[in-house]
């Protein structure tokens, strides 16, 4: 006799249906578990042997033979423990076969008979819904399974104990509840910072359009302060967003206790983070900081200290809003839209063009330091400006600068506009300017005759490529949006060009 149990396999976020079998007959007595494991599927034959021998079950004497179809696709984690040894246990008469057909299954288990967290609730839930079945998980991962939706059916028990007696008639096991982290109040605010008033203009116009943002200054000057404040005045993440997040998260087993949070992800990696680390890879292919950022900004300060390779790992992403990782036998995709904004000194020595001071190293400290960015990534990031120091009158100054929360409302009105604009054109991925397509964005954002003109002379004179014209467009549409204006005025299009220019364009210009 065969016994049957359905668990799932993970290919990004995606979750693959496995079959697992089970089969107790004549021969060499020993457990055998085929259909390519990998190490730590191999060793569940201790686990669950030792569960079921804590749980009042003994190992029949017999050859128990376990295949995990189909078989040649690579089963890696130990969320394999719990099916196997429900499928065992059916197979031994100690639950009702039928019972658990039309559950997928997933847990750890402990000696002790326990069942442990694992990662991928949320996804396993998910994709058990599509295929019309419901989800048995740990009871720490309950919560989680929870948010797939009420008509999934999820059983969240505490042990293998609690699981037979449930299917039993002996204990009713209730249905974990969806949990979500309480509202962040001690984020950072914009009223801490002193000064800097154009670059907090330039920080509300990112947030409003979801535009890449790159800050350059000296040593000091409050680029990283300025990042780190830019989580206050975005839009919580609606509920799909919050759904797409959290499975990511749950792959990498970053969700905290089960529960969900509608703030979204900021991640800031060292500048010695690798290409796996960046964009996803390593031995089981998990998802990497511009994944794990989705929905949400990618941080990296020191921007030219990280290797350039990594650097330019990222244009894939930027462009197309997922990363796509290639091996030889693999191909995963996961979602990768993000908010990139970087800061970065001038110059190695970190004071060029700063008033007074003289570079030893001479001109090439800052051409040489700021090389090590190519120009396809630079022409991804809309918005570029030049972050001074703060001078001592805006340190003295007693008055609070305007609090995050009232940028906060200004970036909601213009999200809003962008939203009911998307959905018209029947565009429900799109929810942002900085993701609206070029042919779009052409009809949504054309200007004025006043604004045309001047947007022709400065691509003559500044040599934009095609990719900087459409986010130029972008980026004054996205100021129009504040200003609740329907149309793109000259006034539009003269700030967002002056955001694509560097320091010494805007001297050959002039």
């Amino acid at each position: 006799m065969v016994a049957r149990v359905s668990t799932v396999a993970f290919e990004g976020i995606e979750a693959v249906p496995v079959d697992v079998q089970v089969m107790v007959g004549p021969g060499k007595i020993g457990m055998n578990i085929v259909g390519l494991p990998d190490k730590a599927v191999a060793e569940s034959r201790e686990r669950v042997q030792a569960a079921l021998h804590a749980s009042g079950l003994s190992m029949p004497p017999k050859k128990v033979t376990v295949n995990l179809a189909p078989a040649d696709l690579p089963k890696e984690g130990s969320h394999y423990d719990l099916p196997i040894a429900l499928c065992l246990m059916a197979a031994l008469g100690a639950i009702p076969g039928d019972a658990i057909a039309d559950y997928v299954v997933l847990g750890e288990l402990s000696l002790d008979g326990t069942i442990a967290a694992v990662a991928g609730a949320l996804p396993a839930a998910i994709g058990a819904n599509a295929i019309g079945k419901g989800l048995i998980c740990p009871h720490d991962s309950g919560p989680e399974a929870a948010w797939a939706g009420a008509e999934v059916d999820v059983i969240a028990p505490r042990s293998l104990i609690g699981i037979a007696n449930h299917f039993r008639g002996t204990q009713v096991l209730a249905r974990p509840e969806a949990s979500i982290h309480a509202p962040a109040r001690n984020l950072p605010d914009l009223a801490d910072i002193k000064g800097q008033e154009s670059a907090k203009r330039a920080l509300e116009v990112a947030a409003a359009g979801g535009h890449n943002l790159l800050m350059s200054g000296p040593p000091g000057s409050g680029k990283s302060m300025l990042a780190q404040r830019l989580p206050s005045i975005l839009p919580p993440l609606a509920r799909k967003e919050l759904l797409e997040v959290s499975m990511i998260a749950s792959i990498a087993g970053e969700l905290g206790g089960g529960k969900l949070t509608d703030r979204r992800p900021f991640r800031a990696p060292h500048h010695s983070a690798s290409m796996a680390a960046m964009v996803g890879g390593g031995l089981r292919i998990r998802p990497g900081e511009a994944s794990l950022a989705h929905n949400g900004v990618l941080f990296l300060d020191e921007f030219p200290e990280f290797i350039p390779q990594v650097l330019d790992a990222l244009r894939q992403p930027l462009e197309s809003g997922e990363c796509v990782i290639a091996r030889a036998n693999h191909r995963v995709t996961y979602p990768a839209r993000i908010q990139l904004v970087a800061a970065m000194n001038p110059c190695r020595c970190g004071m060029a063009g700063s008033p007074g001071y003289k570079c030893l190293r001479g001109p090439r400290c800052q051409s040489d330091y700021q090389a090590r960015i190519s120009g396809p990534l630079m022409d991804r990031i809309d918005i570029r400006i030049e972050v001074p120091a703060v001078s001592a009158a805006d340190l003295i100054r007693p008055s609070r600068a305007e609090p995050s929360s009232a940028v906060a409302e200004r970036v909601a009105r213009a999200r809003a506009i962008q939203r009911e604009r998307f959905a018209g054109f029947g565009l429900a991925h799109a929810t942002t300017n900085a993701h609206c397509s070029a042919a779009l964005v052409e009809e949504i954002a054309a200007p004025d005759a006043a604004g045309l003109a001047l947007l022709r002379d400065a691509s003559e004179k500044l040599g934009f490529s095609a990719r900087a014209y459409h986010r130029v467009l972008r980026v004054a549409r996205t100021l129009a949006d504040l200003d609740g204006e329907a149309k793109v005025g000259r006034i539009h299009l003269a700030e967002a060009i002056s955001y694509r220019m560097s320091a010494e364009r805007m001297a050959q210009a002039a």
